[in-house]
């Protein structure tokens, strides 16, 4: 159903202006082309077409607006509004009408339209042909529609006609006047991109109706009515010309990425634990990735261990198998040799999770453990570690690894990716296992043929089971014996964290044999993709659906080679199976008692399903034509080849099950509907029941041979068809809604590409494009909600198809806004920002489109060469998915694709994988049964069907074989220009490439080039006598790709394969003219790709012209010169070949270095020779390259024609060739310089604010004044620009207050003293610094994103803004808790900061900072030898054998004027002015090597005994004697002085070795630095710039140069005016002043003048210096990966170091920094116990019961456990106190800058030497209960940071928990400032519910000494001599009762139990009376009887 509107004109308009009509109807809004200046008349002319799924109700409106288009915003003129009714009765309404204004008033303005409409006439759909087919009028009508605005491609039928031109989409806004610019075509130069015009696509029964004059008349008409906003470029490769209606773009790409191996490292640093859950532990962390464990250390009775130990996992597998793998971090305690030990939590996520991770790792983060056998128990401890992943190529920023503050948040630095929540609750995931269907033979049928022949039983042959992997756990169901559909209705649960950190559960079924299980298929679910972490989110869930697995051929081989496809690795090239399943998750409540609190995997019986949760079965039919099959491999030339198409089981016949799996659905209803469905198919349905026999492959044909390489088969005009019926659940409502966001992503990613390509090619108005890409955007996502919303009480939707549909459509909605408010911001300086957002909206649809439920299997196309299976493609079935709402369409449904099929697994790896088997056009259409009669609505019309035989005269069974009637003669030219940056085939590094043109069943090779990479072939190829077949206009549109593939040929042997590339060539008909604007076409860059990776690009056109009636006569005539020089070759004709001009290429030869031996014999008189566009020039010959490997004569030039457009220059060829004896002479290599953009040379903009010399600029600089650190980093930064100007008067206002503020300050001032400052002290103050700017650098980074967001998203995305907020603010308070005093408040650190001068620590190598230091000298690596086939790019290092060192100048002939008239200028050096001389010069070079951090280990037990070495030249120092033994971050602090001749000894390794006590040492790593760049950089990386100048102290200059000599130098080199010192610190350089301090002081303290220092203002702004600034390098520090050729690409540490050079012919420099590691200083703490208090009560006494505490105090200083200390026991007290006056002792070393501990000592007793530990500071004090018999009882402690830890309290009652929590601000003071600090500090311990309690309190005194004070003032341990302390006065009860029986009697008898003695002595003496009362009763009784 459809509903056409054609909008034919609107008349009495007033004025002259644009007009733009809009047409809405049901909401959906169609935008009318733009009629520019017109007057009275708009004569519109254009059709709109709404498909309609339900029929129009005759009340519906149709509106038509008409506005006066503006640049902004359009003004409306008036609306008509009209009632449907008429024309749902009539179907055709044509009407005159005015139009009313926005008051309702009717105006003269009228307008004419037709409508018309077709409604459906009772059966499923099927069109009234003549509405379409014969209605000319109709075809007039449509004549203008590719006008349409196409941006809501309005969704046709499939049986009609479709104009969207992509070429000349409008878009409503993207007019920003862009007509008036009237441009030329567009289309100029596109590089390999698309034409417009050559894209009117046309449907098949139509002739081409817009003809191409009118098409150019048009174009020239609207100025240039392409609307630059909406034209495609479109992406990579130009193959993508014309997206047409008939054919798919093929994925140029070839090879399977997945599954190939991969190296990987995993690098784990356990830093710490803290609030582990036990008392007085031996914890030791083990570290598990995948299967390999490592442990640290056990450190001994403690719970918060400190560790800093460094672990590294290598591995190489697929990236599939790395991301799945599983990191676990656990806590074990008390582990020894003989125990395991016991569990405290552990802690797990999957290395993806980390590898997804800004910059692949988590830096400093805590691990929160928990107990997986008890989740009732809440968290168990946390661990602080490092986590990084990765893999070849990835480099890692490390933050610096300097003195890092322990005081950490733990809560707010959790080890969780962003947005998981840091209470993770315990989950249960219950994967629900139903059933299986279509499960493949699994084992041979030769037993079950004995069997069958013995016993009779005939059994299918799988025993199936299912087995679930998650988080590192998993569980399976049970096996069931023998069956092809085994039912098991069984869920595994697991029991995990959730959200968990593992992202999916891999699911398999596997095959249960008595000798070896194997899989039999694989499916990943992605829990990201089942659930919605958002705050309307969900959890995951899936199902009941199936899901398909696909893996290796069903054929049953014992030994399967594609068996890792079954196992989930690579693409599956065979459908396996399918599987129901469901997954859901309940989150536990683990308060309830009743809990199961293990997390062991259960398995257990599930409720079954119905038959009908998963849809109804439907039946779907799959229909294919196979228009052509060429290229196949010659392999498979000699056998009859068929092809076979399946899908699922359907259609396999040779190994799918014999039967179908799925039996029909019943025959009673389910048919009788059907029958009436298709409609007169009664006579079909009488074959066997109705059943289609389905054909699944071709009829078997013999390849014909094409050329050497590749046959194709004869089909001609006859097109072999298959059909295949098969049933599915209908679940198309899922597929549907991929398919429309894939619409939307793909439409995006094309725009994308072309704003890229955009940028990339310097195009004007790339924001233009933007815009309408975003348009269209906003437009795709607001039509998704329309369209996905249908069929919403479906029965088979499940809870995911829900939840997904509503988490989709507010995604799109939220895109769709933004894009709407992203696109409104677009501005041409903004273009790149907002291209990368859009690259996020684009990731964010792809994810959303993927479907996690499965419903159709994927489709096979299996080439068969004598019945085995060669080679195959997949097609995804959504993308054949057939539907009549356009959007929902698959986006290969009913269009030719080409497909190229490849290996199967393994075999598709490497060059196997990149030739291709054999290429396909190919028709598919997927659809329901009901739907069939339109599956041949795309298929290139012009062919009769032929049926079966047995269908006589039954027209609705398909075709078996399509005849083509019509077929066109063509000729094909192609234009083979040139190539450029191919692959290296031959050892020589370079290729004799050829190029093979492909096209149908044709091929035709260009002539081959000797020894290039960068080929220009010049020729035309043409081919004749082509027969195509098809309508003629069809082909015009939508011509055959052709194949370009290039060879390299080999005297020996087949040519190899170096690349391919396709392209459509431009079709011109017979009856077009040729010429402009289409033809000549133009040439164009096309992208070869080898494999996946590219391999260059070439530049080509390709016409394809139709040999009319007349014959060839009519074609263009092929003129031009046949070059008989070259053989009968015809070059490329003029008008497609560039344009050229003279150009002058200038050349710097400099010299040649690190030449390697060529055939084994040394490189001794090598020379250059430079090519490009066939001229070229030698260089002069080097006599001795082992002498001096400089050239002569250093500048030499040529002169050459290039084209004028200088995207299609030529590449340059540098060649290095060694001259032997008898003019001999071998390549050494070479290198392509592939672009000369680079070199060109343009005139500088003398309009520029740094050229103009006139007026004063006075930059100012005060290196006194204290400035907060900051501020001094924003005033430097403030020097780039070129007018610096800073206020003096603040400055000497700060220095007034200064002196005002006078005494009070004075001591803070003084505290840096500086004999104690040494180099380390402005290291560690610049780490701080760069550490402060980094962050500033987040924070203002995160305001700016909020800034941006905030514009962008107008508040969608508020709640996130605050969090951020809150983020900084914590960082904020953070920061300033961490400044070094404490206790002062944090203004002191800050004044004190400035006293120390600081350098510049570069976190990376100081090349990338200074552009590889190639201002004037370029580096051209010389390669040679093939390019190695693995992908990775990682054999580019091992290729090279030298570098080339020079330059080059390319610019047009005539050079301008003034740079020849420039004073100077010395002809003989052209461009190259003022270059020093190249002659040979010996240097100082003096290497400082600070530092290494993060090695890799190197022995057995995961550390390594790091040294350096270094090389320059024949000089090789080893300085092996000083390694570090067992260290990871080992401090050098070494300088190294070699003498060094450049350019024979120019390159310098710096190295790291391991030192082995036997056998070689390991090279851990090596870093190699260019100093020769360095040396002659206009940067003067030869001796940093300093600060500031002073010539005493730690911060002495280094150079021999003074600031005022070398500023002196700089401007006589760079001829500047200057430098002129003036009075009172002042210098004039060209038209700056540069002011500074006047004087300064000596050793003496004695003030001189001196121009010093503003000399050095004058040098560090040196880049503000018209025409010759530049930076100048600073005094730094720069960090440089550690590389080992063993492990390429991937980093084996860091080292800090840094290289002064001194020429020799100057001053001497004077002696080297001393960087020595600082000495530990020696330091003695002393602590005295005094008492205790409160201690909680642990004993029952054995005698009393009364509850006491034998307490002593255990105290130690952390790490140094071994070294513990007890005070003696206070027995039995019983009221917690104790009393001791005992004094520890404890000696240590201490590093102040670092604040650690060191401790030297041998890790076991086999240790060869000390390995040296650092340590935080920290003393832990605990408390004890002793027994006599058992193990002693902890009852607390506490841990005190002698850095900063809370003051102790006056008294004991003042003393509170909250103290050591942390949960009350305390004073914090450190005992290096006090020395000496008593009192009361809190024990505490955890209860049983893991929280604090106080267990006691300790009165201590610490006293701090150094050793020197220690050994003047001794003290005894305990109470002994000298300065003994007094004993304690402790209670009597304290001693025991045996001790002192009397006196322990007398307390029980007086004190506790008096009462009770009392009470038992009345019992007893009443008890006694009893007793004789009893005793004596007798005998009174008989006494009284008696009467006695």
């Amino acid at each position: 159903m459809a509903l056409l509107v054609h909008l034919k004109t609107v008349s009495e308009l007033r004025g002259r202006c644009d007009r733009i009509a809009k047409v809405t109807f049901r909401g959906q809004c169609f935008y009318s082309r733009v009629l520019e200046n017109c007057e009275d008349v708009a004569d519109f002319d254009e059709t709109f077409r709404w498909p309609v799924a339900s029929s129009i109700d005759s009340s519906e409106m149709l509106e038509i607006q008409i506005f006066n288009s503006k640049v902004f915003s359009n003004k409306l003129i008036g609306t008509f509004r009209m009632v449907l009714q008429k024309v749902v009765e009539e179907h055709h309404v044509e009407v005159t009408d005015r139009l009313m204004d926005d008051s309702n008033a009717i105006i003269k303005t009228s307008l004419c339209v037709e409508v018309r409409y077709q409604a459906i006439d009772g059966t499923v759909g099927f069109w009234d042909d003549g509405d379409f087919l014969g209605d000319e009028s109709l075809q007039e009508e449509e004549k203008d529609s590719q006008e349409t605005d196409g941006l809501l491609p309005s969704s046709r039928p499939p049986g009609e006609k479709s104009f969207r031109s992509k070429g000349r989409e409008k878009t409503k806004g993207g007019r920003d006047g862009e007509h008036k610019a009237g441009r030329s075509v567009f289309s100029a130069m596109k590089l390999g991109k698309t034409r417009p015009h050559k894209e009117e696509p046309q449907r098949q029964d139509e002739p081409a109706v817009l003809e191409m004059e009118d098409l150019d008349g048009l174009a020239i008409r609207l100025g240039d009515g392409l609307d630059p906003d909406s034209v495609s470029l479109a992406s990579v490769t130009a193959l993508t010309t014309n997206v047409s209606n008939k054919r798919s773009k093929p994925d140029i790409k070839m090879e399977p990425s997945a599954g190939r191996p991969m190296d990987y490292q995993v690098s784990i640093t356990v830093i710490e634990a803290r609030q582990l859950v036990g008392l007085n532990m031996d914890p030791v962390v083990c570290v598990e990735v995948g299967d390999d464990k490592k442990y640290t250390s056990m450190k001994e009775s403690t719970n918060c261990p400190y560790y800093n130990e460094y672990f590294v996992f290598d591995f190489h597998v697929s990236p599939d198998v790395m991301f799945d793998k599983i990191i676990k971090i656990s806590v074990i305690h008390s582990k020894n040799l003989l125990r395991s030990g016991t569990l405290v939590g552990s802690f797990k996520m999957d290395v993806g999770t980390v590898y997804s991770q800004p910059e692949h790792q988590f830096h400093h983060k805590w691990a929160i453990l928990s107990d997986p056998d008890d989740i009732s128990a809440g968290l168990k401890g946390y661990v602080k570690c490092d986590v990084a992943v990765v893999g070849k190529g990835d480099n890692i920023k490390t933050p610096h690894k300097a003195n890092e503050t322990d005081e950490d948040d733990i809560e707010g630095n959790l080890l969780l990716p962003e947005g998981v929540p840091p209470e993770r609750q315990w989950a249960r995931f219950y994967v629900k296992i139903y059933r299986a269907e279509g499960l493949p033979r699994m084992n041979t049928s030769l037993m079950a043929n004995v069997k069958k022949a013995f016993i009779g039983e005939n059994k299918d042959l799988v025993d199936p089971y299912v087995q679930v992997f998650f988080a590192g756990q998993k569980g399976k169901t049970s096996v069931q014996k023998s069956s092809y559909e085994p039912l098991w209705n069984e869920q595994v649960i697991f029991t995990d964290l959730f959200p968990p950190l593992c992202k999916r559960i891999k699911v398999q079924i596997r095959d249960s044999d008595k000798v070896n299980d194997v899989a039999i298929g694989t499916h990943f679910i992605d829990l990201r993709k089942i659930s919605n972490d958002g705050d309307k989110g969900f959890l995951p869930t899936l199902g009941p659906a199936w899901v398909n697995m696909y893996g290796s051929t069903r054929n049953y081989t014992l030994l399967d080679e594609h068996q890792d496809l079954n196992e989930g690795l690579g693409e599956g090239v065979s459908f396996r199976a399918r599987l129901m399943l469901g997954l859901g998750v309940e989150i536990l409540d683990t308060s309830n008692p009743e809990l199961t609190s293990s997390t062991e995997v259960q398995v257990e019986q599930t409720t079954p399903v119905s038959e009908s949760c998963v849809g109804k079965m439907e039946e779907f039919f799959l229909f294919g034509a196979f228009l052509e099959a060429s290229m196949i491999d010659r392999k498979n030339g000699d056998k009859p080849v068929t092809f076979e198409v399946t899908i699922g089981n359907y259609g396999n016949e040779v190994d799918g099950l014999s039967r179908p799996q799925r039996p029909r659905p019943q025959k009673e209803q389910g048919h009788e509907e059907e029958a009436d469905l298709i409609q007169n198919s009664s006579d079909e349905e009488t074959d066997e029941g109705g059943d289609l026999a389905s054909v699944s492959s071709t009829p078997p044909l013999r390849p014909q041979i094409t050329d050497r390489n590749y046959f194709h088969l004869p089909y001609l005009e006859r097109k072999p068809c298959i059909y295949i019926k098969s049933w599915w659940p209908d679940q198309r409502r899922r597929l549907y809604n991929a398919n429309i966001m894939d619409h939307i992503a793909d439409k995006l990613e094309e725009g994308l590409n072309d704003v890229q390509e955009m940028i990339k090619t310097e195009k004007s108005y790339p924001e233009r494009r933007l815009r309408g890409v975003l348009e269209q955007l906003s437009c795709g996502c607001y039509r998704f909600l329309c369209l996905s919303d249908k069929d919403q009480g479906h029965s088979s939707r499940t809870r995911l198809d829900r939840e997904r549909l509503r988490s989709c459509m507010r995604e799109l909605e939220s895109v769709g806004q933004q894009a709407k408010t992203l696109r409104a911001q677009v501005k041409q300086h903004t273009v790149r920002d907002q291209l990368r957002l859009c690259q996020s909206f684009l990731q964010k649809l792809r994810f959303l489109a993927d479907e996690p439920q499965h419903s159709i299997p994927d489709v096979f196309i299996w080439m068969m060469s004598n019945n085995k299976r060669v080679a195959y493609a997949r097609v995804p079935s959504k993308d054949l998915l057939f539907s009549i709402v356009e959007e929902e369409l698959g986006k290969d449904c009913a269009k030719v694709q080409t497909l190229f099929l490849k290996l199967p697994g393994k075999r598709g790896f490497g060059p196997a994988g990149w030739t291709v088997q054999a290429k396909l056009e190919l028709y598919l259409w997927l659809g329901l049964s009901k739907q069939r009669k339109d599956f041949l609505w795309g298929l290139p019309c012009g062919f009769e069907e032929v049926k079966a035989a047995q269908g006589l005269g039954l027209h609705s069974l398909p075709p078996i074989c399509l005849v083509y009637t019509k077929k066109q003669a063509f000729q094909l030219r192609a234009h083979m220009y040139q190539a450029r940056s191919l692959f290296a085939a031959d050892s020589s590094g370079l290729s004799d490439p050829f190029a093979r043109v492909f096209f149908i069943n044709q091929s035709q090779c260009t002539e081959v080039l000797n020894e290039t990479l960068c080929p220009t072939w010049d020729q035309m190829l043409v081919f004749d006598d082509l027969e195509l077949y098809g309508e003629a206009h069809e082909l015009r549109d939508d011509p055959p790709i052709i194949v370009i593939e290039i060879y390299d040929q080999d005297t020996m042997g087949k040519a190899d394969f170096m690349g391919r590339t396709f392209a459509k060539p431009l079709v011109k008909m017979a009856n077009e003219e040729y010429c402009p604007p289409r033809f000549p076409p133009q040439l164009e860059y096309y992208q070869i790709y080898r494999g996946n990776a590219s391999a260059g690009d070439l530049l080509a056109a390709f016409e394809l012209l139709q040999v009319g009636p007349a014959g060839k006569a009519d074609l263009p005539p092929i003129n031009g010169p046949v070059d008989m020089n070259r053989g009968p070759i015809m070059p490329v004709p003029v008008g497609i070949r560039p344009v050229l001009s003279k150009y002058r290429i200038e050349v710097l030869f400099w010299g040649l270095r690190d030449l390697k031996r060529v055939n084994l014999a040394q490189v001794d008189r090598p020379r250059v020779d430079i090519e490009c566009a066939g001229k070229g020039l030698q260089s002069s010959l080097i006599h001795n390259y082992k002498k001096n490997p400089n050239f002569n004569t250093l500048v030499k030039w040529f002169e050459v024609d290039l084209p004028e457009n200088e995207l299609l220059h030529p590449p340059l060829n540098i060649r290095v060739v060694d001259c032997r004896a008898f003019g001999r002479y071998t390549l050494v290599g070479s290198h392509a310089v592939s672009s000369l953009r680079h070199f060109i040379y343009r005139p500088p903009d003398r309009s520029a604010p740094n050229w103009t010399t006139t007026g004063e600029i006075v930059v100012n600089m005060e290196p006194e004044v204290p400035v907060k650190k900051l501020e001094t980093m924003v005033k430097l930064d403030a020097t780039s620009d070129a007018v610096v100007k800073v206020d003096v008067a603040d400055e000497e206002k700060e220095k007034k207050k200064k002196k005002k503020k006078g005494s009070s300050e004075e001591p803070e001032e003084e505290e840096l003293d500086e004999s104690m400052l040494d180099w380390w002290s402005k290291y560690f103050a610049s780490i701080d610094t760069m550490k402060e700017q980094l962050r500033q650098q987040e924070a203002s980074g995160i305001d700016l994103e909020e800034k941006e967001e905030m514009d962008n998203t107008e508040g969608l995305k508020g709640p996130i803004k605050s969090k951020d907020k809150a983020k900084a603010a914590k960082e904020e308070k953070k920061r300033r808790t961490q400044s070094p005093g404490p206790g002062q408040g944090s203004e002191a650190p800050e004044k004190k900061k400035p006293k120390v001068d600081e350098l510049k620590v570069y976190p990376k190598e100081l090349e990338s900072e200074f552009d590889n230091f190639e201002d004037w000298l370029h580096t051209f690596n010389l390669l040679r030898g093939k390019t190695g086939d693995d992908e990775d790019g990682s054999s580019e290092e091992e290729r090279i054998v030298g570098r080339f060192k020079g330059s080059l100048c390319v610019y047009k002939v005539p050079l301008p004027e003034d740079v020849s008239r420039e004073a100077g200028y010395d002809p003989t050096y052209g461009m190259f002015q003022g270059i020093p001389s190249n002659d040979p010069i010996n240097v100082l070079v003096r290497i400082y090597v600070v530092r290494a951090t993060d090695l890799h280990p190197a022995d057995i037990n995961g550390k390594a005994d790091p040294y350096v070495a270094i090389r320059l030249g024949k000089t090789d120092i080893r300085d092996k004697e000083n390694y570090i033994s067992k260290q990871l971050n080992p401090v050098f602090g070494k300088s190294f002085d070699i003498e060094a001749s450049f350019p024979m000894e120019s390159m310098l390794t710096v190295a790291v070795y391991d030192w082995d006590l036997v056998g070689t040492d390991d090279l851990i790593g090596e870093t190699k630095i260019d100093l020769e760049n360095r040396f002659y950089s206009k940067h003067r990386a030869t001796c940093g710039i300093a600060q500031t100048y002073s010539i005493h102290g730690y911060n002495i200059w280094r150079d021999p140069m003074k600031p005022s000599q070398i500023l002196t130098r700089l401007c006589k080199e760079g001829k500047v005016d200057g430098p002129h010192f003036g009075p009172s610190g002042r210098v004039k350089v060209s038209n700056r002043v540069f002011t500074g301090p006047s004087e300064m002081e000596d050793e003496n303290g004695q003030r001189k003048p001196t121009e010093e220092h503003v000399a050095l203002s004058a040098l560090r702004h040196w880049e503000d210096i018209p025409r010759v600034g530049c930076r100048l390098v600073p005094e730094h520090v720069e960090t440089r990966p550690l590389l080992n050729p063993d492990k390429p690409g991937i980093e084996q540490g860091r080292l800090e170091l840094w290289v002064d050079m001194f020429p020799m012919d100057m001053p001497a420099p004077g002696t080297p920094l001393d960087i020595s590691p600082r000495k530990p200083k020696k330091y003695e703490l002393r602590v005295i116990v005094w008492n205790t208090d409160e201690v909680v009560l642990e004993d029952d006494d054995f005698f009393t019961g009364e509850k006491s505490s034998d307490i002593f105090v255990r105290g130690w200083l952390k790490g140094q456990q071994e070294d513990k200390q007890d005070t003696d026991v206070h027995y039995h007290s019983l009221t917690g106190e104790g009393n001791f006056n005992w004094r520890y002792l404890f000696p240590f070393d201490y590093l102040a800058a670092e604040e650690k501990i060191v401790i030297s000592k041998k890790e076991s007793m086999f240790s060869w030497d000390e390995t040296e530990y650092k340590i935080p500071a920290r003393l832990t004090l605990q408390i004890w209960d002793a027994d006599h018999f058992s193990a002693d009882d902890f009852l607390g402690a506490i841990e005190l940071d002698l850095n900063r830890f809370p003051r102790g309290a006056k008294t004991a009652k003042q003393c509170a928990m909250e103290m050591a929590t942390g949960e009350v601000d305390v004073p914090l003071v450190s005992i290096f400032k006090q020395k000496r600090v008593k009192g009361w500090w809190p024990l505490l311990a955890r209860n049983e519910n893991d929280e604090f309690e106080l267990t006691g309190k300790v009165e201590a005194e610490l006293h701090l000494l150094t050793a020197e004070e220690a050994e003047k003032n001794p003290v005894g341990l305990a109470r002994n001599e000298p300065d003994p302390l007094e004993k304690p006065n402790r209670p009597d009860t304290a001693f025991v009762w045996f001790l002192n029986p009397l006196k322990s009697i007398k307390y029980l008898i007086c004190t506790r139990y008096k009462w009770l003695i009392v009470k038992i002595v009345l019992a007893l003496l009443g008890l006694l009376m009893l007793a004789l009362f009893l005793y004596s009763l007798p005998g009174y009784m008989v006494k009284k009887l008696l009467g006695a």
